[in-house]
């Protein structure tokens, strides 16, 4: 069964510029994973720091498996320092 994942991070002021393209490598590396549907990136309005990626996924063990992946886990390694507050991950079934 299909999955969101919805995912927050605040960034720093004025380190926009350095997680736009840590986000952008880490879709296209998505992209090419089994089970990857779709994605999107966010940026809040009233909160411009804040940004929500929402992706779409086949199945959790396919989201699990790319959230485990070591290749992941190096780019979300530079994402968090520089991140104000840390990742929040969560998965949801369709109602």
């Amino acid at each position: 069964m299909a999955i969101k994942v919805i995912i927050t991070r605040k960034v720093t002021r004025g380190r926009e510029r350095d997680l736009l393209p840590l986000l952008m490598e880490l879709r296209t590396k998505a992209m090419n994973q089994k089970g990857y549907i779709s994605g999107e990136t966010l940026k809040g309005i009233s909160d411009p720091d804040e940004f929500l990626v929402i992706s779409t996924w086949k199945s959790s063990e396919d989201w699990k498996a790319w959230e485990d992946n070591p290749e992941r886990r190096a780019i979300q390694s530079k994402i968090d320092a520089i991140l104000e507050e840390k990742t929040v991950a969560r998965a949801y079934l369709y109602g």
